[in-house]
């Protein structure tokens, strides 16, 4: 061993531990790798930042901007509700056609932003049914994962590995090369979920169930202001309550019977019934300074906290956010949408104390009350999905057919023209923006660019992986371990390798590193080259294991009410289905010994 190639290792090793622990974000980390790579000149220079102008990301950013129209014009939302509208009511049936839905639409647009589209669909449509939302929603999320492996824009991964096979001087895959194996990958998923893997699925509420309805009302506590309280007067901006004593107003009720809707300016008087929720200790304090009695006959219905335009609903943090990171409170959270948080579910544990001040993360699903016809602000927003199916203004309907065609144009483009399929997608995604179906600043909101840096972070170490041999150290490495038992079980541990390196990072990530080694595995065994990049491929997608694998699982996390440890029960044995599958399947369409 080489001291270059040692120095890739520990890179490597670096990168992993980093991502499997999430002290940093992923592009921070790709951009250490990226430093690194260029500091112990294990590449050229003038190679080290080519990432940022390789094919592949600008396919990946221009992807995410056709996805974005796709979303903006409500595409893949009519397509999804009118397939729904199908299902039916039974727990099976709903799985399955959920699973088809978001793996169709995940072939043409993001994972991500699929199962952002279809998920309040489905919150609502397990609300209509009674089928708990915990049965749907990571099927749901799997099968965005899975419906991504048929084209070669169903995510970054495909298109990074296409893109690898074109820098070494390889025939890449075309645009639907991926599809036969993709269906195939889809309709195991599908199977396992209906037949095995739903028993597997746990029976949970979200955030918004009736377990965690109730259980908040150990939080909320009936007060009544005395004649002689600082609160007589003041409005509910000045008495500072969730400020200084972190007490959440829900409603309130005058003694004539009268109950206005909360806003900033409402004001205060003796005799007013407050129906706040806190703490025991914060009750305890605010009681002591402010004047305020406990109410102990007054019975409260918890239905009685959605009087008049006044509702409780669930969102959850979308996949782009700004906020994440930061707290309710410097986000102003009440004062710009005017909704109370009543509670944040987070990791299947749901908090209710100092909501204001904690830092909020993706995946969370916060249970909000406050007026209905600001919900739509929530909606239109780039902060929050709204877990309820609502029709906003912002959906251009009209330009769904520009959507439509751009993206049928990218296809043709690349299928029959032999444009490159960056230059394709890049033209789709400008004519979204020159047709105003998306503007410039949707667009530029549209693309995950922590997904961009990462992959052209990670890229250079790829190539270190190559000029240094690395690659083709740890490819005798897999032959002289599998070597012995064939090629099929060699490119079965490639698959295996794939499939255990993409649950602490994501599948690009994982592509970067593993797609050198099979290409050399696979020179090495004189076989088909293709074969070993697609299982590469396939294992990727295959990261069930854990909540954090890919976004996708983070976004159903806490609307499913989930618990850490329910993607592992659920996914480990459809990780084993599917590497049978593959063994099967893909030396069929791709021969490992072709001619």
């Amino acid at each position: 061993m080489t001291l270059d190639i040692a120095l890739t290792l520990l890179i490597i090793l670096g990168a992993m531990v980093l991502f499997a622990t999430e002290k940093l974000r992923v592009d921070v980390v790709a951009l250490l790798v990226l430093v690194t790579v260029g500091i112990l000149g294990l590449i050229p220079p003038d190679e080290l930042f080519s990432g940022f102008s390789n094919s592949a990301v600008i396919t990946v950013w221009a992807v995410y901007m056709v996805s974005g129209g796709l979303f903006k014009t409500g595409v893949a939302d009519s397509m999804g509700k009118a397939i729904l509208k199908v299902s039916g009511k039974s727990e099976a049936g709903l799985i399955a056609i959920i699973m088809l839905t978001v793996g169709v639409i995940s072939a043409f647009m993001n994972n991500v932003g699929a199962v952002a589209m279809l998920l309040p669909a489905v919150v609502g449509i397990s609300r209509q049914t009674k089928v708990p939302v915990s049965k749907l929603l990571i099927p749901l999320a799997f099968a965005s994962l899975l419906g991504g492996a048929m084209t070669l824009i169903g995510t970054p991964a495909n298109i990074l590995a296409a893109g690898i096979l074109e820098e070494r001087g390889l025939p890449t895959f075309g645009f639907f090369e991926f599809t036969p194996m993709g269906i195939v990958v889809l309709t195991t998923g599908v199977l396992y979920m209906v037949l095995i893997g739903r028993r597997f699925l746990p029976i949970r509420e979200g955030a918004e169930g009736k377990e965690d309805v109730y259980r908040l009302r150990d939080y909320i506590t009936e007060v009544r202001i005395s004649a002689d309280s600082p609160l007589n007067g003041k409005t509910l901006l000045d008495s500072r309550l969730g400020r200084e004593y972190d007490l959440n107003v829900l409603a309130l009720r005058r003694e004539n019977g009268e109950q206005p809707v909360l806003h900033r300016e409402t004001e205060f008087y003796a005799g007013d019934l407050l129906i706040v929720e806190s703490s025991a200790s914060d009750m305890v304090d605010a009681l002591q300074s402010l004047g305020l009695t406990i109410e102990v006959d007054y019975e409260l219905d918890i239905d009685s906290l959605e009087p008049g335009d006044v509702q409780m609903i669930e969102v959850t943090v979308a996949p782009n956010s700004r906020i994440v990171g930061n707290s309710l409170r410097v986000a102003r959270f009440r004062e710009r949408y005017g909704f109370t948080a009543l509670a944040i579910s987070r990791q299947g544990e749901l908090i209710t104390q100092r909501l204001r001040d904690v830092p909020l993360q993706f995946g969370d699903a916060l249970l909000l009350q406050g007026p209905e016809h600001r919900a739509v602000e929530l909606q239109q927003g780039d902060e929050f999905l709204v877990l309820e199916p609502m029709e906003t203004e912002q959906l251009r309907r009209n330009k769904a057919p520009i959507a439509i065609g751009a993206l049928l144009l990218a296809i043709i483009l690349t299928i029959f023209a032999g444009f490159n399929i960056a230059l394709s997608m890049v033209i789709a995604a400008l004519i979204m923006i020159l047709t105003g179906t998306l503007t410039i600043e949707e667009a530029y909101e549209s693309v995950d660019w922590r997904t961009v840096f990462l992959v052209a972070g990670m890229l250079p170490l790829g190539l270190a992986m190559n000029e240094t041999g690395t690659a083709r150290f740890l490819a005798d490495l897999m032959l002289g371990i599998f070597g012995p038992y064939g090629p099929r079980a060699t490119l079965a541990g490639i698959y295996l390798l794939a499939a255990l390196v993409t649950q602490p990072m994501s599948n690009a990530a994982a592509i970067v590193l593993i797609v050198p080694i099979a290409l050399d595995t696979a020179f090495g065994l004189d076989a088909n080259y293709k074969t070993f990049t697609m299982a590469v491929v396939i294992g990727a997608a295959t990261s069930f294991l854990s909540p954090v694998g890919h976004k996708a699982n983070v976004l159903v996390f806490g609307p499913g009410g989930y618990k850490f440890t329910d993607y592992a029960r659920v996914g480990a044995l459809l990780t084993v289905i599917l590497l049978i599958v593959s063994m099967i399947f893909l030396p069929i369409f791709w021969p490992l010994f072709p001619g």
